[in-house]
């Protein structure tokens, strides 16, 4: 995207304040996580999407599956997952 442009100044210890008008454009808000990467002359500043990652270890890998309503499992997620299904069915069970 091009066209919004803004000067700021870093404060003491290396931050900034990003502009509310960018932040509504990108939907960052309190609390979110950015990117910032170097590019070779300049620096890019990207919301952070958290792609795939397991909602019981966290772990973030390329074997992560998406399950029932988007649940995100990573093997030893859905291992872990499994194990208390069963374990918790033979409690119920007996």
């Amino acid at each position: 995207m091009r066209g919004l442009s803004t000067l700021r100044k870093i404060d003491a210890v290396g931050r900034i304040v990003i502009p509310i008008e960018l932040r509504k454009v990108l939907d960052i808000g309190k609390d979110d996580s950015v990117e910032i990467l170097l590019e070779e002359d300049h620096i890019e500043i990207k919301k952070y999407k958290e792609c795939n990652k397991c909602v019981i270890t966290g772990e973030i890998t390329t074997e992560n599956r998406k399950y029932a309503n988007n649940l995100v499992l990573s093997p030893s997620g859905a291992e872990i997952l499994y194990k208390e299904i069963k374990d918790k069915k033979k409690a119920f069970e007996s």
